[in-house]
Order: C-alpha cells, then structure tokens, then sequence
C-alpha cells in the first residue's frame, strides 16, 4: 500500500485508539485489482510459462527454470501438480484445450422437465454456460426460445424436450 494512502484506513476503537492499515486489507474498493496488477508485475519474467488470474498462478512447465527475485510461497493445499488438466473458472483447461466441466454439464442434461416461463428462463439462463462448446447453440435452443414469446402459449413439446 502506498505510504500516502495508509492514512485513508484508519479505524476508531471504542477505546479511541486509532488504527493505520499497513497492508492493504480485502474489501478496499481497489484491492483485488491493485492485487492482481502486483501479481502480474513480480511474475514478468516468467510470464511465458506461469501466467496469473488474480491469486492463482498457472504453472505449465515440466520444471520451473525462472528465479523471480521475490520470495513467493504457495499452499500446498491448494496446488495441483502433474495434472493433465486444471479446473479454471469452472472450465478444465488443458493441453488439448478448453472443456466444459463435466459436472456442470451432467446437472443440466440431468435438469428436470420444465413447467413455466420463468423455469426456462432460469435454464436458459444456466446452460448459456455451455452455448461456446455447442455448435449451432441458438438453433438448437430455438423450440425453447419459441415459449418466451410475449404472446406464445405454454406447451412443452417433444421437441422443447429434445433441445
């Protein structure tokens, strides 16, 4: 945190201390961004090989060869190492590219039959998460897009079924 913006997160106690942040905390308004920009700058030299999202570093490298000249420590917990794939913002990244995950998808082909506007839009509204992995998405979503016509009658065919 800059030295000038210590001042601006000065808190009060009951006791009439005050209290300066040193660090910046989570929940400033900038926080996540200015994190990120960090991030991004202390890993500039290993960038080609271990690209950032926010808290997330992703390592695709069968050794790291880079020395950044910053201490930087992981959670074990939280690292996958080997992996052929790596869940990322609810996609499986990996050498072959970007799938859906499926659990996400199970869920909607598992989705229960609709009854009214509101459910499929609420469907529609879920299973736009898989619409760049279908090819022809709106065409074959199209029986359904039929039902949220202003003045369309509810009937659940076969069809709508089938999309």
């Amino acid at each position: 945190m800059r030295e000038s913006d210590i001042a601006l997160t000065a808190v009060g106690t009951p006791s009439g201390m005050l209290w300066e942040r040193v660090v910046m905390p989570q929940g400033l308004k900038n926080a996540s961004a200015t994190f990120n920009r960090c991030v991004t700058h202390l890993l500039r030299s290993v960038c080609d090989f271990a690209p950032s999202y926010f808290d997330d570093v992703f390592v695709h490298s069968r050794a790291v060869n880079g020395k950044t000249d910053v201490e930087l420590y992981a959670n074990l917990k939280k690292c996958i190492f080997g992996a052929s794939e790596t869940p990322i913002l609810g996609c499986l990244v990996g050498k072959n590219g970007v799938r859906p995950d499926p659990e996400k998808v199970r869920v909607i082909n598992e989705w229960p039959t609709l009854s009214n506007v509101k459910e499929l839009r609420q469907f529609l509204g879920l299973a736009t998460y898989v619409c760049k992995y279908v090819e022809n998405y709106a065409g074959k979503i199209h029986p359904m897009s039929q039902l949220l016509k202003k003045e369309a009658e509810w009937k659940w065919t076969a069809e709508c079924q089938q999309a």
